[in-house]
């Protein structure tokens, strides 16, 4: 007859250092987990890396955009990295009567002639028109000290008052609130260039207080149009 193998056990001892060794191990995964997780919520919500809604991600209405990029260079398009972006500042052109093709193409002659260092992410024109000149990702020479964190919008005028024609205007609210729901932003975000510096910048917003405030409650409003 076979011998009966003896099915081997486990001393109390073991059996012991068995759950302790099983605590450890689940005490550890709990902790890797709680780790994991707050190194997410730290990159949503703290960090300066740039992020943006894809267009598919967007429910407001995105307006027609040409896009024409400036060549890459020092004065205009340096080509350096965007952080995360925490603005949208209007601009003026300062140029009566100038299209957006015009200012996109002084932007870009200033790897040529050296004036200045000077651009805009997007101009919009007389007549609605909108011309993208850097990408969203990139810093553009327009808002001094918040180039780095901001999206800029330069707009056309027909005269010295620098009050907007009613295409560049609603053009100009239709693209603010695109951008806005891009990066997670509301109408408080939209600020002039004569906030970041004391700019008279854009013109017609800075002496008529209660038209740039009629103009951040209908990029309020076209936001809210698309809940």
């Amino acid at each position: 007859m076979r011998k009966m193998r003896k099915k081997k056990t486990c001393t109390r001892k073991q059996q012991r250092i068995l759950v302790r060794n099983r605590r450890i191990g689940i005490g550890v995964l709990f902790i890797l987990c709680l780790i994991l997780i707050a190194a997410k919520i730290s990159g949503v919500f703290s960090s300066d890396e740039y992020w943006e809604l894809s267009d598919d991600e967007i429910t407001a209405e995105k307006p027609d955009i040409t896009v024409d990029l400036l060549d890459l260079n020092e004065y205009s398009r340096p080509g350096l990295e965007a952080e995360q972006i925490t603005g949208i500042v209007i601009h003026y052109t300062a140029n009566p009567g100038s299209t957006a093709k015009q200012n996109r193409d002084y932007f870009n002659g200033l790897k040529d002639t050296h004036i200045t260092k000077a651009s805009s992410h997007f101009i919009v024109g007389l007549e609605g028109e909108i011309v993208q000149c850097v990408p969203t990702w990139e810093i553009a020479y327009a808002s001094n000290g918040r180039n780095k964190d901001t999206v800029s919008i330069e707009c056309c005028h027909p005269n010295e008052s620098g009050e907007f024609t009613r295409e560049t205007y609603q053009s100009m609210v239709q693209l603010t609130a695109w951008l806005c729901e891009k990066f997670g932003l509301d109408e408080n975000d939209v600020i002039r260039h004569y906030d970041v510096t004391g700019k008279i910048c854009p013109k017609y917003f800075v002496e008529n207080e209660e038209a740039w405030e009629e103009f951040k409650l209908n990029v309020k409003k076209a936001l809210d149009s698309v809940e």
